[in-house]
């Protein structure tokens, strides 16, 4: 009687592929910082750093658009988000373009008034 020998599938070039997959999709992912919606050119400061949480709201404005906690919206919706905010102490983050008009920026800061939001803080660059 013949002997069958087994026949097995060798697992190493399968776990190499893997691994230059993994490798691949890691260098060329791109990693969400802070929930940004918007791409913004901030003015610069020499003020020193504050420490951010992640359960404040962060606004975000440019010369077109407007957006709370990373997602794009009008300002309709701003102000309905704004309303449903409870805590009223909450810090609110307010991240600017340096190019946008300033009718903007006071649509922004009567929202934050109207709600009774004052806990507020501008983020800009450090000035180099």
């Amino acid at each position: 009687m013949k002997r069958r020998e087994h026949i097995g599938l060798d697992l190493t070039p399968v776990i190499d592929v893997v691994f230059i997959l993994l490798i691949f999709f890691i260098v060329t992912s791109v990693f969400k910082k802070d929930e940004l919606a918007l791409m913004l050119n901030l003015p610069e400061s020499t003020a020193k750093a504050i420490e951010i949480d992640q359960d404040q709201v962060f606004i975000e404005l440019n010369e077109k658009k407007v957006a709370i906690r990373g997602i794009e919206v009008n300002f309709e919706s701003l102000e309905e988000s704004l309303k449903a905010i409870k805590d009223k102490k909450k810090p609110i983050i307010v991240k600017i373009d340096k190019d946008t008009k300033y009718d903007r920026v006071t649509k922004v800061l009567d929202l934050l008034q109207k709600h009774n939001l004052n806990n507020l803080a501008l983020v800009t660059e450090e000035k180099k």
